[in-house]
């Protein structure tokens, strides 16, 4: 993404190093982790975040648009309270998944709702058709953000990351409807 997509709400924008302390807040959170595709370890400690966030970084400029990782950051006072991304789902052939991680102190008030929306709609600029999401069975969360979303179930399946999952897609002709 060339510029930083705005909402009422949200910047979201590449990650930075200096993002690593509240980068941490939400992937050093067992209650954030839990849920990942794929599974993802709890991050240790702020250095490791740093680590991390330099390594998404390097990778951003040779991802294809509308693949990256981005930083979710609150206009209000410039708090960085999430992450979202876009990337090959498995077999890493074709189909793109869209995945947003926010810090637990910020669940509950429609922010990933705002940001993913906003993603969805750049990346159907992107000569992009359609995106999914995928979600563990128990997360209720993140299964009533996809549907928010406007996302269709499309069914459980075990094919992604060795996991049984819930299956959303939205297409760019949803969004026309």
């Amino acid at each position: 993404m060339e510029t930083a997509l705005s909402t009422d709400r949200l910047v979201i924008r590449d990650w930075t190093v200096d993002d690593a302390e509240a980068a941490f807040e939400i992937y050093g959170a067992e209650d954030v982790t839990h849920w990942l595709t794929p599974a993802m370890d709890r991050v240790g400690d702020v250095g490791a975040m740093r680590a991390v966030l330099n390594a998404w970084q390097e990778a951003q400029p040779n991802l294809w648009p509308p693949r990256g990782r981005w930083a979710v950051e609150r206009k209000e006072d410039g708090a960085v309270i999430g992450g979202l991304g876009i990337r090959l789902l498995p077999p890493y052939e074709e189909d793109l998944e869209l995945s947003w991680q926010l810090s637990p102190g910020v669940w509950g008030q429609g922010y990933a709702s705002e940001a993913a929306q906003a993603l969805i709609q750049w990346a159907f600029t992107q000569d992009t058709d359609e995106l999914f999401a995928v979600a563990r069975p128990n997360n209720t969360r993140a299964i009533a953000v996809a549907k928010r979303l406007g996302m269709q179930w499309v069914g459980e399946t075990d094919k992604y990351y060795n996991l049984r999952l819930q299956v959303y897609r939205i297409r760019h002709t949803d969004l026309m409807d």
